[in-house]
């Protein structure tokens, strides 16, 4: 066939493609804007808020909800539209009483994610109620159960388990909230403990980390009798973790004793993410060392936090230069990922539902969502860096 006639039918081919992934979503279909034309940060809020245009409408507090939001501070830190910390500090308000006291269950680690919000508007704000609720999260924390070795369970209700994923919920916060309030003492060292733990029993020798952990090896997903660990390399789990990593770097002290090991293990999964990396699209696949498998899928959101982690710790000199190479192509294969409809708002394709550890025919089978909010918290938080650094 021709060049021009085999060109022209890869375009028609992709648009059947994007147009299919819309509809399954039950989004109508539209043509994407020119990356360079849009402000895709905002375009996704927007079209969230617009989805949900109080708070309350929002949902509950959550650590979704939570990321989200934070991707929404720091659209409002470039942009100094009010409206944007305004409805920030609406969601905060439906959780953080009179009195400061935090109105919601802390019995795992994911409900602590929100807290950076806390500090951000202590911050913009001086009303001391949010610092109030922070404390509350670092005093659950001090109390918080842990393995024999330091490491936070997932779950106060699943004993000696370190998922992959739980080190984002509190240790951010835990390391802002440290270097926030003169807590550094304590907030860095446990945070830093934290990450390398997990870290420790969780990675595989390809450079990549297990979804999960078991201390006691009897939990009801079916540990490796030899490792306690769980059998599949999920992308958004890892996606997780490697963001922790970053952003707890970014506020540790260049002289803390952890911080070197660390960085060794955020180039471990820099080496991996860089090896895994789907080459045609740029995105990372659902089960990121199975992409031989035509069941297999790439996946938006875990993509979006691997092209986060690789462009933030270059710019923060945490990585070599050639990271962000890596973190482009991620970026494009993500913004692929991001359509307006026939209504103009933007939407965000191909994001996995959540899901516990399990085996290899889970991940594969979970839903592909059209703006999930995993999906609209990772891109958010990406897009910002990515854009900071153009």
């Amino acid at each position: 066939m021709h060049t021009r006639a085999v060109r022209a039918a890869r375009r028609l081919v992709t648009a059947f493609a994007v147009v299919g992934a819309l509809l399954a979503g039950g989004v109508s279909a539209a043509t994407p804007a020119p990356a360079s034309t849009v402000d895709w940060s905002r375009a996704v809020v927007d079209a969230t808020l617009t989805r949900f245009p109080t708070p309350a409408s929002f949902g509950e507090w959550s650590h979704t909800r939570g990321l989200f939001l934070y991707g929404v501070y720091q659209v409002y830190r470039r942009t100094g539209e009010k409206r944007y910390l305004d409805y920030v500090r609406g969601w905060a308000d439906l959780t953080v009483d009179a009195e400061g006291r935090l109105n919601t269950s802390l019995t795992q680690q994911n409900p602590m994610l929100p807290g950076s919000l806390l500090i951000a508007l202590h911050a913009e704000t001086g009303d001391v109620r949010y610092r109030k609720a922070a404390e509350v999260i670092r005093a659950r924390i001090a109390e918080y159960p842990r393995t024999s070795d330091g490491g936070m369970w997932y779950s106060s209700l699943t004993p000696g388990e370190l998922w992959a994923d739980s080190v984002y919920m509190a240790q951010p916060f835990l390391a802002r909230y440290g270097k926030a309030y003169g807590d550094g003492k304590y907030a860095y060292d446990e945070a830093a403990r934290n990450l390398l733990v997990t870290f420790k029993h969780l990675v595989a020798p390809n450079g990549l980390l297990f979804h999960a952990y078991d201390e006691n090896g009897d939990a009801s997903w079916g540990p490796d009798p030899v490792t306690h660990t769980s059998s599949v390399h999920w992308v958004r789990t890892i996606g997780w973790h490697s963001m922790a990593l970053v952003d707890v770097l970014e506020v540790l002290p260049r002289n803390h004793p952890d911080r070197p090991r660390l960085i060794a293990n955020l180039h471990t999964l820099a080496r991996a993410f860089a090896r895994f990396q789907e080459p045609r699209t740029g995105r990372w696949f659902q089960v990121v060392d199975r992409g031989d498998d035509p069941d297999n899928w790439t996946e938006t959101s875990g993509s979006a936090m691997y092209t986060y982690t690789l462009g933030k710790a270059v710019r923060l000199g945490l990585l070599p230069h050639y990271y962000d190479t890596v973190a482009r192509k991620g970026h494009r294969g993500v913004l692929a990922k991001v359509v307006k409809g026939a209504d103009g708002l933007a939407n965000v394709l191909d994001t996995s539902e959540g899901t516990h550890p399990s085996d290899y025919q889970t991940y594969l089978s979970r839903r592909r969502m059209t703006n999930d909010l995993h999906g609209l918290a990772a891109f958010v938080v990406m897009n910002e860096v990515l854009t900071q650094r153009m």
